[in-house]
């Protein structure tokens, strides 16, 4: 399941992952919050708080992922993925090499660090 996180600054989306992730998560939650922060700040600032294993994501979910990154591909400001998956904390830093925003990733001791940076409270 994926909720959407309500302590974060008005110009994140942010969300938490447990238990199974689908790609009803994504349509029915991820995506209308995300659309709607596009909407309001003409950029996205995500926040992702992975508090579930990896395993855990349907192929499904995966895949509405990809769709989610490239529906709104010129708005992309700042992502901030929080979880203590090296590998995916890994590929989260190397792909904002390629993707156009910048794109970090977080230990799940850091969260307070990640909200800070993605909304721009620090450099």
């Amino acid at each position: 399941m994926i909720e959407i996180l309500k302590n974060v600054p008005g110009n994140v989306a942010g969300f938490r992952a447990a238990g199974e992730v689908t790609q009803d998560d994504y349509k029915d939650v991820m995506v209308p919050h995300v659309t709607h922060l596009v909407q309001k700040v003409d950029e996205i600032n995500f926040l992702f708080l992975i508090d579930t294993d990896l395993g855990n994501f349907t192929m499904g979910a995966w895949f509405q992922d990809g769709l989610l990154g490239l529906k709104h591909l010129t708005k992309w400001h700042r992502g901030a993925i929080v979880t203590d998956s090296e590998n995916a904390r890994k590929f989260t830093d190397a792909f904002s090499v390629i993707a156009p925003g910048e794109f970090r990733g977080y230990k799940k001791a850091e969260f307070e660090q990640a909200v800070a940076w993605v909304s721009g409270q620090s450099a």
